[in-house]
């Protein structure tokens, strides 16, 4: 008798549920704009001798003295530069914090934090993953990384970015537990979306990019900075277009050490001077104050989500 086999089962995430973005319900940001526009900085420190981290050029045995160097770099100078082209533009930001910032780079996040910027979690520092780690190391290590941001800043993180963009299966399940409201992680829309959670809660995803980010662009894909500025200036028109029908995310993914370089800051600069011009008909925003309008929103609709996908009943 043939031997029968069955199909392998695909897995899921149980996370969401499928929603096309022209069947969903149409709602405003603030002030009956469409277009909401973030900035996320992400301020990250490495090991010397260990560990993870973006390369400049292909390194060599550790200690990898060049790409190191040329990360810290960015905590030194290029954060300051990032900081004053902000100020001078008058742009809010999403700061995306390791935890051990606090004792390697004294002062900058302090910076950051009298501009009145928002604050959040990016795991202890980005020479790690989370995403490996067994289920009671990775929330340790939320716990250890939330402990840090709450003492400092004087109020827990609303919002988590994994270092790496690095998730377990059970990820959003423990940042809900350690009482976060939304997530970075996903880039699998341009509308915040709700997640289902394995307690019958949720947690929202708030689009991230990762196209408009400079370490995909830059140093995986090797475009200049002047490509990652027009690839930037050309997403904002067109999405400020596309925001017509419905209301959308864009995000702004920047790292010091990437774009704060001279060369690539120029074309920078003159990609947030053209969004900035745009003020009164665009919501210039943070992260976390996107997450608060859905929220109210949803608050508003009852147990309806009040954008994305219908979450599932369980993870």
């Amino acid at each position: 008798m043939p031997e029968t086999t069955s199909a392998p089962t695909m897995q899921g995430h149980g996370r969401y549920a499928y929603s096309a973005l022209p069947d969903r319900p149409v709602y405003d940001w603030p002030g009956g704009r469409r277009l909401a526009v973030y900035i996320a900085l992400n301020l990250e420190t490495f090991d010397f001798g260990a560990g993870l981290g973006a390369e400049l050029a292909p390194g060599g045995p550790h200690p990898d003295v060049l790409n190191f160097a040329w990360r810290d770099w960015g905590n030194r100078v290029g954060a300051w530069r990032i900081r004053d082209l902000l100020d001078a533009l008058g742009l809010p930001a999403s700061i995306l914090v390791n935890s051990r910032i606090y004792r390697d780079c004294p002062g900058l996040i302090e910076s950051f934090r009298a501009r009145g910027d928002e604050i959040v979690g990016h795991g202890r520092s980005n020479a790690e993953r989370q995403g490996t780690l067994p289920e009671a190391e990775e929330r340790a290590l939320i716990a250890e990384a939330t402990a840090v941001l709450t003492r400092e800043e004087g109020k827990a993180p609303a919002g988590w970015l994994g270092p790496w963009i690095s998730q377990s299966r059970v990820t959003p399940d423990l940042l809900a537990e350690a009482g976060y409201r939304y997530l970075l992680d996903w880039c699998h829309d341009d509308q915040p979306v709700w997640f289902a959670t394995r307690d019958g809660g949720r947690i929202l995803s708030v689009p991230y990019p990762q196209e408009l980010n400079d370490i995909p662009a830059i140093v995986a894909r090797k475009d200049t900075g002047r490509e990652f500025a027009e690839a930037i200036e050309d997403a904002f028109e067109e999405m400020l277009d596309q925001s017509r029908q419905a209301p959308l995310v864009m995000g702004i993914a920047l790292h010091p050490y990437i774009v704060g370089q001279p060369h690539r800051l120029r074309p920078l600069r003159q990609a947030l001077e053209r969004i900035a011009r745009h003020r009164d008909t665009v919501w210039l925003t943070t992260a976390g104050a996107i997450a608060t309008h859905i929220a109210d929103l949803a608050d508003l609709a009852g147990a309806t989500p009040a954008c994305g996908a219908p979450h599932p009943s369980s993870g």
